[in-house]
This record gives structure tokens, sequence and C-alpha cells, in this order.
């Protein structure tokens, strides 16, 4: 085995320790989620600083769950309510929560405490959630006919699953230090760089370091051993169901 085969398993190992103790949530602990989800949606809390928002109210009246109230352990950081996105503008000009489906939920608070079992002094970080069609089609009309268009779904074919609600964007952050570990890319990189399939072959060629690809990884078996489905092209993005049965069984967010 070759010297770097051994380094990036040393790495592995220090890094996965979670994928050695069955990544299954016991299932007291996943019937205390469903508990704490069931009743988040009636929480009632201090007012919060900003007004919620219109859509906030609409997706309300869907059944989504506001993150920030179902685990306020998770940190949120909305990226389309801010210019820092790939299309350089602020696409959520009325939505400054984070949502997603009752199921989503679920799973994304059996990942933050499978995390923070293993490594107390890190929390995921949410960038986007559930979305609505129209910023969905905003997005489109601003790569359709470009070699992006690969990297956002067509609203006149269903959209993506941030849509129904059941996609996340999320990383990873180190509490102590506030700062998200480093994955390589920043969110929203369109490029192979943030590609998860040929990761090994990016350490090698140092398009990425051994750290990084860790990084991904630790959060890649953490978010999967509670459900999610990862996308090849973006080490950020996870799916919590298929397009098919998103389209089949839940709402779309107009």
């Amino acid at each position: 085995m070759s010297r770097l085969f051994r380094i990036l398993n040393v790495l592995c190992a220090a890094w996965l320790c979670i994928t050695c103790t069955g990544k299954k949530v016991d299932s007291e602990a996943a019937e205390k989620d469903t508990i704490n989800i069931a009743a988040c949606a009636h929480h009632t809390q201090e007012p919060l600083l900003q007004e919620k928002s219109a859509i906030a109210h609409q997706l309300d009246s869907l059944g989504f769950l506001n993150i920030a109230i179902c685990d306020p352990s998770i940190l949120i950081e909305l990226k389309y309510a801010t210019p820092d996105n790939f299309t350089g503008k602020q696409l959520y000009r009325d939505l400054h929560e984070a949502y997603l489906h009752p199921k989503a939920m679920e799973s994304l608070k059996q990942a933050q405490r499978l995390l923070q079992t293993h490594h107390p002094d890190l929390s995921l970080k949410v960038y986007d959630a559930a979305r609505p069609l129209s910023v969905q089609q905003e997005m489109w009309e601003m790569v359709a006919g470009t070699k992006q268009s690969i990297y956002v779904s067509n609203p006149r074919n269903g959209g993506g699953l941030h849509n129904y609600g059941m996609a996340v964007d999320v990383t990873i952050v180190n509490i102590k230090t506030q700062k998200e570990l480093p994955m390589g890319t920043a969110f929203d990189h369109f490029g192979e760089e943030a590609h998860i399939d040929k990761e090994l072959k990016m350490v090698e060629t140092g398009k990425i370091t051994a750290e990084e690809w860790a990084n991904r990884l630790l959060l890649r078996q953490t978010m999967q051993a509670c459900g999610w489905i990862t996308l090849k092209a973006e080490w950020w993005h996870f799916n919590r169901v298929s397009k098919t049965e998103a389209q089949a069984h839940y709402p779309i967010i107009p």
C-alpha cells in the first residue's frame, strides 16, 4: 500500500470513528426525536428578532418545520438570503427561516445528535433547506443554456428536492472557533473540485487535501447514517427521498 493510502487511512480512522459504532440511531432516541418533531410544530417561544416572513407562514400552513425551533443547536446561514451564492444575488427576499418537511427534519436532528455524540465540539450548519419553486425558477433562468445548468434543477421537470423541503445543504462547524471545517471548496462551487465521486484522485493530484477529504467523509457518513442521500456533484447537498417519491407523496412549495 502506498504511503498516501496509509496516511489517508489514518486520517479516516481518526475522523470516522462514527462509522465503527453502528451508525443507526437507537430506537429509544429515534422515538424521542419523533415526539419532539411533532411537538415543535406547535412550539411557542420568545419572539424572534425578525418578524416571521410571509413565505414562512406559507410553509407553516403546509406542515413544514422551522429548523431553528426544532433544534436550536443546529447552526443556520441561509446563503440565498444573502448575495453569497452562485447567483451573486439575494434570492430569498421574504424568507429568513430554514424549514424542512417533518421527515427530513427528523433525520437532520438525528444527524446532529450523532455528530455531537462522537464530536461534541462540532455542529452541523445549514446553508439551504426548503426552497420555493419561484426561487428555483429564478435560479434556472440564470443558468439555462450554460454549462452550469447541470447543477440546477429545471422547474418544468418538477424542480428539485429543496422544493419539497426534502433536501438540505449543510456543512460542519467547529463550535469553539466558529469556523467551518475546510471541505476543499466553498458552498455553490460549480466544478469538479466539489464532486464526491473522484475525491481520492483529487487528493492524489493536490486539488483537495487529505484533511478536506476526511472532513467530507465525516459529513457524508454522518448524514448517510441518518437516511440522507448524496449527490455526485455537490459535497454539501443531501436528499432525504428520491425525486420520484417526493413527486408522488409530498407537496411542492410554490
